[in-house]
């Protein structure tokens, strides 16, 4: 019998390991990351299925690659430079202030002389993109406002990485053999600046050829191509291959051809960022763990102690309120991918013992590994009373109607009105509805509806229509009255909360208000009728005559009071049985017989 080759027997081993911890690791409430390190340590360390980690890393690296394309997809250039100071003044900060703190304790602690312990301190300072990010996007906090910020921090670490190769040879005292670090600096800026100048004025036509051709096949292989040229290009100039990526990415997030890119790329970036997690875990050296067990267990917490004081008390020094603060700390804790380049390459140059070395990587990779139940804890140390916020961006908004509000009711609504080819600009203030909304492909931009800026930033001043569609009655009242005082020009249609609701924006002088029952509960009634036996033609015309009754009575009432109209309600079945079209007007039941006014109220 023919021996299955090596290459499809790992790869078997991977992807049945992926399948088997996944679902279980996530039924347990750990989350799929934990899961698929737990593959990784008993694919390898335990039952030694696959010897060599360090392969599966290469290939698997393409996973945090995709990744990085997919979150640059969602961030268009003009998102990106309104967070520059985050990424050059937070993230600086982070890196410089753990980094150093980080040095000292390694050089208290002995494991290493004093220029080792910089590149220690320093390694151990950054954190890793592939395991924050994959958290920030499975719980949809990409967007949001501490996302946003962890997003800064990380890109920065990106960008640091080269200076920090630059000074292993520094301290190693051969910068020379490896060149002038301000010739590398300079080359990965122009890379940069290259993939800037490719992105903008080469890959949207390239696109636009594929497309035209109409194969599928070849468009799939463009964008691999793009994701993965761009990559290299940036590990050519010293950069990571996710800072190329993203890159690119950012490049196509105006492309007409975003939506179909990232449905592209998706599936071979969840299997492959899967594959690296595991790779993690095949890479643990237990031995290393077993020979240095005590300094290990107390190192892993300091570190990420340490780092995780001083990323919230930044947090809090520019502006983050203490749930983002916290959550940032506790996201941003562990050890990055690039410690492990860092720590090799000062192996290498015997700056690190190779133990030394193997140590630090071991606990870079138990503190990847204690990430996922941190973000758990985190939530046990935010506010009780807490609004999650994102990021108010009005980017591209600006419509005919401007929808206030995306509960049931304005979904509903706002179907009728895209059917219809109208431009809708919807705002609404719950994070949790924002993101619900984007995984069907709505844009739904952030914001508080009574805060005047930000329908002014929504494009209240070119709105026809202002469409109310909250849910809270003090909430639309406040909108009704700000839109009435300082927008007059707009017309004003809202969904009201009950009759006496209807009433008090009647009385304001609305343009349209409408119950949000009052549709359903007249076609309820008529689809009961006509299991009932009635005839559909006779069942409509009962639902308008009630329609109608309705309607008069509310004029009534707005204009008379709560209690006036109560003889166009029905109180008993109208005769004869069954139903059928009246020759004349029916009479009216005898007013003296009403109801409770608070039954009728809301009716």
């Amino acid at each position: 019998m023919t021996t299955p080759n090596a290459f499809f027997t790992e790869t078997l081993l991977l992807l049945g390991g992926a399948v088997v911890t996944a679902p279980i690791f996530k039924k347990l409430g750990l989350g799929t990351v934990l899961g698929y390190l737990a593959a990784g340590v008993i694919i390898g360390p335990v039952l030694h299925g696959i010897g060599d980690g360090e392969s599966v890393f290469g290939v698997a690296e393409l996973g945090v690659v995709f990744l990085l394309f997919i979150i640059g997809l969602e961030l268009k250039p003009s998102r990106l430079w309104s967070i520059r100071q985050d990424i050059f003044g937070l993230g600086t900060a982070q890196v410089v202030l753990t980094g150093l703190a980080l040095t000292a304790i390694a050089y208290v602690a002995g494991i290493a002389g004093w220029r080792g312990c910089i590149v220690a301190g320093f390694g151990l300072a950054l954190s890793s993109t592939a395991f924050a990010m994959q958290i920030l996007e499975g719980d949809g906090d990409v967007n949001t406002r501490y996302g946003q910020r962890s997003f800064s921090i990380l890109l920065f670490q990106d960008l640091a990485i080269v200076p920090l190769l630059a000074l292993v040879s520094v301290l190693n005292g051969h910068a020379e053999d490896s060149g002038n670090p301000l010739v590398s600096l300079a080359v990965a800026f122009g890379a940069v600046g290259g993939m800037i100048v490719a992105g903008r004025y080469l890959l949207t036509p390239l696109f636009q050829v594929i497309a035209r051709t109409g194969a599928r096949e070849a468009m799939i292989a463009a964008a691999l191509f793009v994701v993965i040229g761009a990559a290299s290009l940036m590990q050519l100039a010293g950069l990571s291959m996710a800072m190329g990526a993203f890159l690119s990415g950012v490049m196509l997030a105006e492309s007409s051809y975003r939506h179909e890119l990232e449905a592209d790329i998706e599936p071979f970036r969840g299997v492959l960022l899967a594959i690296f997690f595991i790779a993690v875990g095949l890479s643990l050296q237990l031995q290393v763990i077993f020979d240095n067990a005590l300094f290990i267990v107390l190192a892993v917490p300091v570190m990420m102690i340490v780092k995780g004081v001083i990323l919230y008390a930044l947090c809090r020094a520019t502006g983050s309120g203490h749930d983002d603060a916290v959550r940032i700390a506790f996201l941003l804790p562990q050890g990055g991918e690039f410690g492990f380049v860092l720590f090799s390459a000062a192996s290498i140059t015997g700056l690190l013992t190779e133990s030394t070395a193997s140590m630090l990587i071991a606990i870079v990779t138990l503190s990847m590994a204690l990430t996922p139940l941190g973000a758990t804890l985190s939530k046990r140390l935010l506010s009780k009373d807490q609004h999650e916020e994102l990021d108010e961006d009005f980017e591209g908004a600006g419509a005919d109607v401007l929808m206030i509000g995306f509960s049931r009711f304005g979904q509903i609504a706002a179907q009728i009105l895209l059917a219809g080819g109208r431009e809708v600009t919807v705002i609404d203030f719950s994070a949790d509805r924002i993101r619900q909304a984007a995984n069907f492909g709505f844009r739904i931009y952030f914001g508080d509806g009574t805060r005047k800026d930000v329908l002014r930033a929504a494009g209240i001043d070119r709105a026809k229509v202002v469409v109310v569609c909250t849910h809270a009655r003090e909430i639309t009242d406040k909108i009704v009255e700000l839109v009435q005082a300082d927008y007059p020009h707009a017309r004003i249609f809202v969904r009201s909360y009950d009759r006496i609701h209807s009433i008090a924006l009647r009385n304001r002088g609305v343009d349209y208000e409408l119950r949000e029952t009052l549709e359903s509960g007249l076609l309820f009634g008529r689809r009961t009728l006509e299991e009932l036996g009635i005839s559909e033609s006779d069942a409509y015309e009962i639902g308008e005559d009630i329609r109608k009754r309705d309607e008069a009575r509310l004029v009534l009432q707005v204009s008379e009071g709560l209690q006036a109209g109560r003889g166009l309600l029905f109180s008993q079945p109208v005769k004869p049985e069954p139903l059928v079209k009246p020759k004349r007007t029916a009479e009216l039941f005898d007013e003296d017989i009403s109801m409770p006014a608070e039954e009728t109220a809301n009716a």
